[in-house]
């Protein structure tokens, strides 16, 4: 397989094949995001892509997950996206699913009809970024993505048989939007009911231009924020994560039933005394 660096995927993903369809991101105007920052946008050639599917058919016969990098894939027009859903179909007889990422604005851009055809082909999770619920939160940090849209974007694809595993960033409201942040992501993701959800840490990456003013979190303020988020959710389904590096507390659990021995773990944790109460604590190794 050949890929141009960076190459990034979804934890989930570890054992998945991976083919790099696009690179960098359509949008890449987060300000909240430093993964494509070096990267312009573009879309690798039909043939190339194509070419190798046709030779990783000879490597990988018994492939049963793919991962079609890099962001946003769903954003492809939708005959290249179905034409490679094909080719993957054909070349892998045992394929379960094909998983990328995606956007509301990139799920709403595709007729029902269309989202038909690329579940019948295999299309199976989509990795959409909510970040936050606060329209005021998304615009401050430059995503151009409408929450209405976002939350109307899952449903319709859960709807269609599409499982969305749904993104937030803990801490993006800084000190000033906290409340707003915590009210309207808790609000946003009720109605989207996702299949998947994890939190991860917002912690300022070297590089990025933060909003004028945007003073951070601390790493108590941090995990209050999200039991505070917990404690508000009224989900069905949902498998939950917020095990990633940048968290302070790890955690995993299904929702609704394991609301409540969450929300308790994180009140032991913020009665502990060790967590930082002036800045962010120990910083990830990424950083």
């Amino acid at each position: 397989m050949r890929y141009e660096e960076p190459l990034f995927r979804p934890p989930a993903e570890a054992e998945s094949l991976i083919f790099q369809v696009a690179f960098g991101c359509p949008h890449n105007r987060c300000r909240f995001c430093g993964m494509y920052k070096t990267v312009k946008y573009r879309l690798r050639p039909e043939a190339e892509v194509l070419a190798e599917i046709a030779e990783a058919e000879e490597e990988y016969p018994e492939t049963r997950r793919i991962f079609l990098a890099d962001g946003d894939v769903m954003a492809l027009p939708f005959d290249r996206l179905k034409t490679y859903l094909e080719a993957l179909n054909a070349a892998f007889p045992r394929l379960c699913r094909i998983n990328v990422y995606a956007n509301g604005s990139s799920i709403g851009g595709k007729r029902v009809a269309q989202l038909e055809m690329l579940r019948k082909l295999k299309l199976h999770t989509l990795y959409m970024g909510l970040e936050s619920g606060s329209q005021e939160v998304l615009d401050l940090f430059g995503k151009t993505e409408r929450v209405d849209e976002m939350i109307a974007a899952s449903v319709t694809a859960q709807k269609l048989g599409f499982r969305c595993s749904v993104m937030i960033l803990i801490g993006l409201g800084g000190k000033t939007l906290r409340e707003e942040h915590i009210r309207q992501t808790a609000s946003a993701l009720n109605r989207m009911q996702p299949a998947l959800l994890s939190a991860l840490r917002f912690i300022p990456v070297p590089g990025l231009a933060l909003p004028e003013g945007f003073s951070p979190v601390t790493e108590y303020q941090a995990v209050e924020e999200l039991r505070e988020i917990i404690s508000r959710l009224e989900l069905n389904h949902t498998v939950f994560r917020a095990n990633h590096t940048s968290n302070p507390v790890p955690l995993a659990g299904r929702l609704p039933q394991d609301r409540e021995a969450l929300c308790g773990e994180l009140s032991r944790q913020l009665a502990s005394g060790a967590l930082d109460r002036r800045g962010p604590g120990d910083v990830p190794l990424f950083l």
